[in-house]
């Protein structure tokens, strides 16, 4: 096995991409959310995205949301845009972290933004030049990566190719999103060489879901290839509502409670986080998808 990383960090994308998929939840249920997320030790939290609210409508109160948020210095906030008018949002808001999506399946592109990949990329460059004037980072996550729920299969190459247009456009990161749990630890080694081989030293981060019980594979493939930034979400929350059979996201608790036993440091504190997902469920009033929820205390390991 490859050297493991000594630290990991993970960006927690509960309260934006957790809650998009779930019925309407009350804005003080938000602003709870997200402010003990903010208490676990996580430094990177995903906080709200600025969208129409008739496209998503559990994000219609993102404003409200950021204003009565308690932020927790060291921790550093991002936000979502699907556009140039939500990049405009996010900076008023003070954002200085924005991630924008393209999908690199044409199909889910259009559904998802009613725009081909190809269109999509070029406001993505306009969008980049407006972020930067602004003093802020942009980062472009690449959606249906390892696979797309109405194409497919989807080539790393036409990844690959998408993430060299996006750096000569000037974007600061990339992310690659695992849209229905398509990857394999097969597809994300073939995945993250493609991209490379093309562009080898862009920061990159991957995000799993865990449709197919697939993510802790993925995230050991992806360690073993020196990745060491991951999105999660507490309790397993999220889906894509234009991903047929999209369930959650990787759960933060189970990853970090995997990582930690390696003797990977996150910065989490994992009790923490799981008081926050039993929260989470208590909000929703439904179980969540997370593993070491429905665990006893004995098999909550602490690191190494």
């Amino acid at each position: 096995m490859s050297q493991m990383p000594a630290a990991v960090s993970i960006r927690e994308v509960g309260p934006r991409d957790g809650l998009q998929n779930e019925e309407p939840v009350p804005t003080g249920a938000k602003v709870r959310l997200l402010d003990a997320l903010s208490g676990t030790g996580v430094r990177r939290i995903e906080a709200v995205s600025f969208v129409h609210p008739k496209a998503i409508p559990q994000m219609a109160d993102a404003d409200e949301v950021w204003r009565r948020a308690d932020r927790v210095e060291g921790v550093r906030y991002s936000a979502l845009v699907p556009n140039t008018r939500g990049a405009q949002r996010a900076l008023a808001a003070g954002f200085t972290e924005i991630e924008v999506v393209v999908s690199a399946s044409d199909t889910h592109n259009r559904r998802n933004v009613n725009r081909s990949t190809a269109e999509s990329l070029d406001d993505i460059a306009g969008l980049i030049d407006l972020l930067h004037v602004a003093g802020a980072q942009a980062e472009v996550i690449v959606a249906t990566s390892f696979g797309c729920p109405y194409e497919g299969d989807v080539d790393p190459g036409r990844v690959a190719g998408i993430v060299e247009r996006v750096v000569r456009d000037g974007a600061d990161r990339v992310a690659f999103g695992d849209t229905t749990g398509m990857g394999t630890p097969r597809r994300v080694r073939e995945l993250v060489t493609a991209v490379r081989d093309r562009e080898p030293d862009v920061p990159v981060l991957l995000h799993f879901h865990n449709t197919r019980g697939t993510a802790l594979a993925n995230l050991l493939t992806a360690l073993e290839l020196g990745i060491t930034e991951f999105d999660a979400s507490v309790g397993g929350l999220g889906g894509c509502p234009y991903a047929p059979g999209a369930s959650g996201n990787l759960a933060t608790e189970e990853a970090v409670h995997m990582l930690h036993d390696m003797g990977i440091d996150t910065g989490i504190d994992l009790d923490a986080l799981i008081a926050v997902a039993e929260s989470a469920e208590e909000m929703l009033g439904k179980r969540l998808p997370s593993g070491v929820l429905r665990a006893g205390p004995r098999t909550r390991l602490t690191a190494h």
